[in-house]
């Protein structure tokens, strides 16, 4: 199996989520490490030593993504018996000829505390938590989103993920049998209809889900899942709510899609 290594003098997310989406390219399994704060001379060469182990154990070049401020410590990492990719270095040089001003680097800028998007990510996290599963219907005005669906269709994972990618402070609500019986909204939702996006999930998957928490349950039953996603569906479709299919994606797709279905915008940075 290839090594991959994913090294940085900060967190080491850029290149983790750079290297890792050009490696998903390639039908092969590697070997994950990342490796964040390499910030000294030192902690750079016991790197480098451990990618040419990795080397050595594996008889191929391991792959080694990295972003790095300082230099020299690029160079210790260039120096190993690896294949490397440096992201900064090579769309920085592309991007001053471009922009004719010279970059200014600085350790930990891309991951740093940036007051205004922090607090925003902060305050949307809490407010997520607050406003998980219909709790605190009270605070809706405040939502910039509220997520609908039946029970264990990925409702409160993707309002957690918006609300610390995004710094969306998005509230969630499930849809009861008793709610899709109805074949109306809740009366706590109807004034907020312009903010509901609804999520939905196949009846197979949705079963198995619901397996895990309560096995041999109606609840969980094939059957209840398949009248329980056909009824939700209906009732978006009769109030024009958006909704997105969660069966094939992750949480990350999920969020996008509502992004860009709703036209919010990043509080992030």
């Amino acid at each position: 199996m290839r090594n991959a290594f994913y090294i940085s003098d900060g967190t080491a997310i850029t290149a983790e989520v750079f290297g890792n989406a050009t490696l998903s390219l390639f039908p092969m399994e590697f070997e994950h490490t990342t490796i964040p704060f390499v910030e000294t001379r030192e902690k750079a060469l016991e790197v480098k030593a451990q990618i040419e182990q990795a080397a050595a154990k594996s008889n191929e070049k391991p792959i080694v993504f990295f972003t790095f401020v300082n230099p020299e410590l690029s160079e210790i990492i260039l120096a190993s018996n690896a294949v490397c990719y440096d992201f900064i270095s090579t769309f920085s040089s592309q991007l001053q000829n471009e922009l004719g001003v010279e970059p200014v680097p600085k350790v930990h800028r891309t991951h740093s505390i940036h007051e205004q998007s922090y607090d925003f990510r902060i305050a949307a996290v809490n407010y997520a938590l607050a406003n998980d599963d219909g709790a605190n219907i009270k605070d809706y005005q405040q939502a910039d989103v509220i997520l609908v669906g039946v029970s264990r269709s990925g409702k409160t994972p993707t309002s957690l993920y918006l609300a610390l990618q995004y710094g969306i402070k998005a509230a969630n609500y499930p849809l009861t049998p008793d709610d899709l019986d109805s074949g109306e909204l809740p009366k706590s939702l109807q004034p907020y209809k312009n903010k509901l996006f609804g999520l939905t999930i196949s009846p197979e998957r949705l079963a198995a889900i619901r397996n895990e928490r309560m096995a041999n349950s109606r609840y969980a039953s094939l059957r209840q899942c398949r009248i329980e996603i056909r009824e939700v569906e209906m009732l978006y479709k009769r109030f024009r709510i958006p909704y997105y299919n969660s069966t094939h994606h992750s949480v990350e797709e999920m969020s996008a899609k509502i992004m860009a279905e709703t036209g919010l915008q990043r509080r992030k940075y």
